[in-house]
């Protein structure tokens, strides 16, 4: 059974998190943490963790923000074999939803890995937490839609705190506090929540999409700390 005829319960998700050495691939910025955890109808089916080498320093900033130094990465798979093993921990794209917090900034840089590395993405089905939070819930009940911010407001069990595999814990205890806001509703499907995220957004919608939001706040605390910008 494919996705699109599958209920949520019936659905297999892969919730991931990435920690980076910045905000954009695009900018030279590469994956130094995978984490993702595998669930089906509510049961745990498998978690995934990796460091990754990028090859490259990672920012003092990082560091600070994350815990991740370069002595961690040292002798971590390269994104050659680390990215191969996410993609066979998550399975077949016509059975298995990718989810993410913010997913934009995550899908963008393992797209971007794929390519580097000269592998297909598979054509996953996506959802996005922050894009469902902002869907289900009113300004009266959260002032945005962080993972921080989310967590706190749902109680959940794990709080993010800037590593892969936590912050996909936490956003899998987002997720499924969301379905059952939606099941309100009467979205019980997959292909119904699907097609319910791909539509315009009434409430004021947050640039967390462009940028992680945690990199961008923390490098424009870095760059006050250092007097790169004005105050």
């Amino acid at each position: 059974m494919e996705v699109n005829d599958m209920t949520l319960a019936q659905t297999t998700f892969v919730i991931v998190d990435l920690e980076t050495t910045g905000g954009s691939p695009k900018n030279g910025c590469s994956i130094t943490e995978i984490g993702a955890v595998k669930v089906q109808g509510g049961q745990l089916l498998g978690e995934f963790k990796s460091f990754v080498n990028p090859l490259s320093p990672i920012p003092g900033y990082i560091t600070d923000l994350t815990g991740i130094t370069n002595e961690m990465v040292a002798t971590a798979p390269i994104i050659d074999e680390a990215l191969p093993e996410f993609l066979a921990f998550c399975g077949s794209s016509n059975e298995t939803v990718l989810v993410a917090h913010n997913a934009p900034f995550d899908l963008g840089f393992l797209k971007a890995a794929a390519e580097e590395i000269e592998i297909p993405w598979p054509e996953f089905r996506v959802l996005d937490t922050a894009r469902l939070a902002r869907i289900v819930l009113g300004r009266d009940e959260v002032p945005n839609c962080k993972l921080g911010t989310l967590a706190q407001f749902f109680n959940t069990e794990v709080k993010p705190t800037h590593r892969a595999l936590d912050d996909a814990q936490t956003t899998t205890e987002i997720l499924y506090h969301l379905f059952e806001r939606f099941g309100s509703l009467g979205i019980t499907t997959t292909s119904a929540l699907i097609k319910k995220s791909s539509k315009r957004i009434s409430r004021p919608r947050y640039q967390e999409s462009q940028v992680h939001w945690q990199v961008r706040e923390e490098f424009a605390q870095y760059q006050r700390w250092e007097g790169e910008i004005a105050e």
